[in-house]
């Protein structure tokens, strides 16, 4: 056995999982359909607590009025921040299944440095969080361009920003702001100017194609309000952009669109991953390395924005789309896009391991021989310990009060041809989702638990009994 550390993919993929047109999905039925954990899971809200609608969901205070536009509600029809245990059941959830947290909060530049630290002191045991502070600024249709001007939007992302760096270290604030132009400038530069330098990461969203009319009309040949554009074109803008935010900030940092898809309402679905793929294929082939990370747009989506569509008979079904398998085989398990693995020196158990967070962590690899593709393949740890465990290029979750689970689906779609030794790969997530303030100084940003023994593998290659 030896010592594991996973760490950066060179293009991270994060993963939209909720937003004002879909409702979140656990991270367990996720992992099944994919395969693999993302670097992050983002997670959108919004905070508007001094507002006659609040704390309800501003679609389901305002469901008789007549809405024509998605945007035109009081506040952002995101679920309410801090309201029925959430986001934070959520972020649990996403933490013990071996991801970070992207968490995209809209919320009232009124707020007071104290209600500001508030959040802050919420989000510190969670671990190397990021946040997206009012992302989108340069537009028109939020509730923070609504209520205030862009200079005071830009001063907000800068108090909040600071608020953070203070109270909750541990976690990177987002700017998402907007292009820069063909004169090299950004949209709205001189309200945004500081942002770039305060921000630890930057980005932009961007569709190539969507229907930004949706709900409220059909994308049709010769109507509907949609739009489409190259993915060359978002190339040009992405390196454009990125060259004039280096100039503001004086630095480089870390680029990435946390909001991307092709709208199957505009290119149809079964023509929606072509450019999915094309577009994170090009950072793979040009091996540009200030583009860190892309965050698909979403699992399950009420529209075409996802990689499954909402049964509109039943919300808890999603139908998966073509996008669904294009994505996980051409982008998702692609080594580009996937954590860098490194082993280390030999070591025995018990084993302590630590979590840094998706991008860095250190586990264990245990080599496995198998004489060929079994027929049964069961790992039992007794100990309630959370796990994230990696056989044959899939990922499956242990949770701390089970003790088998089955990982023969790791053969399915990957049977081997003959003897081979696998390693397994073994990681320890915070079991509960949260750091615990367990002593260690860096407790912040690590978590540390301890395996105590190896393994119990169940390897069969014969069956009891066959039916004739």
């Amino acid at each position: 056995m030896k010592r594991l550390h996973m760490g950066s993919a060179h293009c991270a993929l994060d993963l939209g999982d909720g937003s004002e047109r879909a409702a979140y999905v656990n991270q367990d039925y996720i992992l099944h359909k994919l395969g693999r954990p993302h670097r992050a899971v983002n997670i959108m809200f919004t905070y508007y607590p001094h507002d006659q609608e609040w704390p309800a969901r501003i679609s389901v205070a305002w469901k008789d009025r007549n809405v024509t536009f998605a945007w035109d509600y009081p506040y952002d029809d995101y679920e309410p921040y801090g309201v029925n245990g959430q986001p934070f059941e959520q972020m649990r959830d996403i933490r013990r299944h071996g991801q970070d947290v992207l968490l995209t909060l809209t919320l009232d530049c009124g707020l007071t440095d104290g209600e500001l630290r508030g959040i802050a002191r919420q989000l510190r045991p969670f671990g190397r969080m990021m946040i997206r502070i009012n992302h989108e600024c340069c537009g028109t249709w939020f509730q923070h361009n609504k209520r205030y001007t862009y200079p005071q939007v830009g001063a907000f992302f800068i108090r909040f920003t600071k608020i953070l760096h203070q109270e909750a270290p541990n976690v990177k604030t987002i700017f998402c702001g907007g292009w820069a132009l063909e004169d090299g400038h950004m949209e709205q530069e001189e309200a945004f100017r500081d942002c770039y330098a305060a921000a630890d990461l930057w980005s932009c969203d961007t569709y190539p194609a969507l229907h930004f009319g949706w709900p409220y009309d059909i994308a049709e040949v010769g109507g509907g309000k949609y739009k489409a554009d190259t993915i060359s074109q978002m190339v040009d803008q992405f390196t454009r952009t990125h060259r004039r935010a280096v100039e503001l900030a004086g630095e480089s940092k870390p680029m990435i669109t946390a909001e991307f898809n092709t709208d199957g309402d505009v290119t149809g679905p079964r023509m929606q991953g072509e450019s999915v793929v094309r577009f994170a294929h090009y950072w793979r082939d040009h091996r540009v390395d200030w583009f860190k990370s892309i965050s698909l747009y979403q699992f399950r989506d009420q529209g075409r924005l996802g990689l499954e569509c909402q049964d509109p008979n039943n919300p808890a079904v999603g139908v998966e789309q073509p996008l669904l398998a294009q994505y996980r085989d051409q982008v998702l398990h692609d080594p580009w896009f996937m954590p860098e693995m490194t082993e280390g020196e030999e070591i025995a158990f018990p084993a302590a391991l630590r979590w840094g967070g998706a991008e860095d962590a250190d586990g264990v690899a245990i080599p496995l021989s198998f004489e060929g593709t079994p027929e049964f393949c069961e790992m039992t740890v007794e100990q309630p310990i959370g796990l994230m465990a990696e056989l044959n290029g899939r990922w499956f979750y242990k949770a701390p009060g089970v003790k088998t689970i089955d990982m023969m689906s790791a053969f399915f779609d990957k049977p081997l041809s003959g003897p081979a030794v696998l390693t397994l790969r073994l990681f320890a997530p915070p079991q509960d989702g949260v750091n615990v303030e367990d002593g260690h100084e860096d407790w912040l940003t690590n978590y540390y638990a301890t395996l105590e023994k190896a393994p119990e593998m169940r390897i069969r290659y014969e069956v009891p009994g066959v039916v004739k």
